[in-house]
């Protein structure tokens, strides 16, 4: 089977959400001799990048792309451990969390894997993330963005925490920041002087790539 085919059926597993799907047609990829970073990014990734415009479009709601990114996730265990450690063209690297007191990740989940999807290097904190460990992180691993998730209003104030730390060490003209969920707006933006407040985990995504150049 031609491998543009093979690619097409990934991205409509995809689309599909569906995880049997998936992780078959992974396999006859790679039995095939398409290079798993060729899969992800050809396949994986644009099937990603059609669910999130079917979202944008209300073809697809909210379950519709926690699934999606399950079957994502799925795929990725297959091709993963052929992929060679750095030999993915990553566009930048990003850390993400939830701040402390907050122990939702749905947001924070689907943010994450659609910049994997996207090409980003992520490395996920989890949830209740203390204002100290963001900061360490940024200190020690040197990431291009920084994510935040708060779906609590009494949370808010960890934000404006980590923006304080990050300016304290130094490290905020380094970084860019950006936030979401459900506490989250335009206006608090500006007051916890992040460089954006995302509405979705798509728009999130396609502002970190307009930040280094590489639009959707």
């Amino acid at each position: 089977m031609p491998r543009g085919e093979i690619l097409e059926r990934i991205q409509n597993c995809l689309v599909s959400l569906d995880i049997d799907c998936v992780q078959s047609v992974c396999k006859e990829a790679l039995g095939a001799g398409i290079s798993p970073i060729e899969a992800v990014e050809k396949g994986l990734s644009k099937g990603m990048q059609l669910v999130g415009q079917k979202f944008e479009n209300g073809e697809f709601f909210l379950s519709e792309l926690i699934m999606a990114s399950e079957v994502m996730k799925e795929g990725m265990k297959i091709l993963e451990p052929h992929i060679e450690a750095g030999a993915a063209n990553r566009i930048g690297k990003m850390i993400v969390g939830t701040v402390e007191g907050d122990l939702h990740d749905i947001g924070k989940n689907l943010f994450a894997s659609l910049a994997r999807a996207a090409g980003f290097e992520v490395a996920d904190l989890g949830v209740d993330v203390k204002t100290d460990d963001f900061a360490k992180s940024v200190r020690k691993q040197k990431p291009d963005i920084l994510g935040m998730s708060a779906l609590l209003t009494v949370t808010l104030s960890s934000i404006e925490g980590v923006v304080a730390a990050l300016e304290k060490s130094k490290l905020r003209k380094s970084i860019r920041v950006i936030i979401g969920g459900a506490a989250v707006t335009s206006q608090y933006g500006k007051k916890a002087r992040v460089d954006a407040a995302a509405d979705s985990a798509v728009e999130g995504v396609n502002r970190c790539l307009q930040w280094l150049r590489k639009p959707v």
